[in-house]
């Protein structure tokens, strides 16, 4: 008999079928035990009797396969039940649960909760927080593809970090050096100046950050795009805009009962994204909550006082901070003036999500930088051969899936949104 999933059993009322998940609660009584049986779907209600042989050796979270009848009945899961047949264990568990799943929240903390990631999971709220993301990263390539650009996959071994810096990983490639790509930037360039003028990709990006906090990871997924004959950054801050507007209307409609499994509203964007440039955003931190100890960039604290000043002077979560210092941004980026570049972010619920801009699309400007940051372009010279040949305008943005996850959700860690940590201690499961 075909297997039928519990969210199917509905349209089955009355008919014979097989289902099979894990044993998620069983409730013995003197005749007839009732057992929750759960698959990839949801949950539902078996009546087993008690003379069923296999009954004994169930344990909860022990995987089964269940023939029975679709009946009609009133419980807190469905309005139906499984008159069960016969009951025949898959796999049955063979230890002690190290925490507990089948209660409605899982009470353990959050290194626990890692260290048996993969039985976490199958906690309804905790896997619902992956489902959500599923649906933002859907979204993504949906709007994009729309919109034109077409998506890649690029090297995550490479011979140079495209931020510049030391915070790369070094790997051992046979004879010589390489490093894990800090990010996807010199080959989305290299794609909008090989002719598809509109790339994107998610891939894995890899950061040996010392960093050990709740919003810092040393591999994450990185929702990247790159453009081409813009005008200036805000032509990439208004694509942006579009898309976070088209995601959220997306889990609206596609993600309301893990929305409302987790107890979330959604914010909204109304009208236009707020924009500050930098200088403005340093003097407001000053000026209206006394916070003084910024140099060139912002600290957690000064995003989230940002946040606050957004709430409650513009109404909103967002804002876009624009025109950064020339440097504190890599060395790709189009200068603005003698000091600042066409560049930007874009803090969420106080915690930057996005970096963006505007890049250099001439050759010799393009070196220039590279000088000015104190790099060597003999050792880009694979990636700036290109902008001898005919480059235009461009720039693009990159996305922390994971923190955009996590303050949607209202998650207090970016590492409740990542599906397998790695940050500075962790390298299993």
């Amino acid at each position: 008999m075909d297997r039928k999933l519990v969210s199917e059993l509905k349209a089955a009322i009355n008919e014979r079928v097989c289902i099979k998940g894990w044993v998620h609660r069983i409730r013995k009584l003197k005749s007839i035990t009732f057992l929750i049986l759960r698959d990839r779907s949801g949950l539902v209600q078996c009546i087993v009797d008690n003379s069923e042989t296999n009954l004994s050796e169930i344990t909860l979270e022990s995987v089964v396969a269940i023939i029975g009848t679709v009946k009609e009945a009133n419980n807190r899961l469905n309005p139906f039940e499984i008159q069960v047949e016969s009951l025949e264990i898959i796999n049955k568990v063979k230890e002690e649960l190290p925490i507990e799943i089948n209660k409605e929240t899982l009470e353990v903390n959050l290194d626990t909760m890692l260290n048996n990631r993969v039985l976490s999971l199958r906690h309804t709220k905790v896997s619902s927080i992956f489902k959500v993301q599923n649906i933002i990263v859907d979204a993504f390539k949906v709007f994009l593809n729309s919109e034109g650009f077409t998506e890649i996959r690029t090297p995550k071994i490479v011979k140079e970090g495209a931020e510049g810096g030391t915070e790369v990983f070094e790997v051992k490639y046979f004879e010589d050096k390489a490093y894990l790509a800090q990010s996807p930037q010199f080959y989305k360039q290299m794609m909008v100046g090989a002719g598809f003028e509109r790339v994107y990709e998610i891939g894995h990006a890899y950061r040996a950050e010392e960093h050990n906090t709740n919003r810092h990871l040393n591999e994450y997924v990185s929702l990247d795009l790159e453009m081409g004959f813009i005008e200036n950054e805000y032509d990439v801050m208004e694509m942006e805009e579009r898309l976070l507007k088209f995601i959220l209307e997306e889990l609206k409609t596609k993600g309301c009962e893990y929305l409302e499994l987790l107890q979330v509203e959604l914010p909204e964007i109304k009208g236009e994204i707020p924009k500050l440039q930098f200088q403005e955003a340093i003097n407001i931190l000053k000026e209206n909550y006394n916070k003084q100890d910024l140099d060139g960039d912002l600290d957690p604290e000064g995003e989230r006082l940002l946040h606050k000043y957004a709430k409650e002077e513009l109404n909103s979560d967002f804002i876009f901070l624009t025109n950064y210092p020339r440097r504190k941004r890599p060395m790709y980026t189009m200068p603005y003036g003698e000091e600042g570049t066409h560049s930007f972010d874009l803090l969420f619920k106080g915690i930057e999500i996005t970096t963006g801009g505007q890049r250099i699309h001439d050759y010799e400007m393009l070196v220039e930088n590279m000088q000015y940051k104190g790099l060597d372009p003999a050792s880009y010279e694979s990636y700036l051969e290109l902008f001898k040949y005919g480059m235009p305008k461009h720039g693009g943005l990159a996305i922390g899936l994971e923190r955009l996850t996590a303050k949607i959700l209202g998650l207090e860690n970016v590492r409740e949104a990542t599906l397998i940590t790695r940050d500075r201690k962790r390298l299993i499961p």
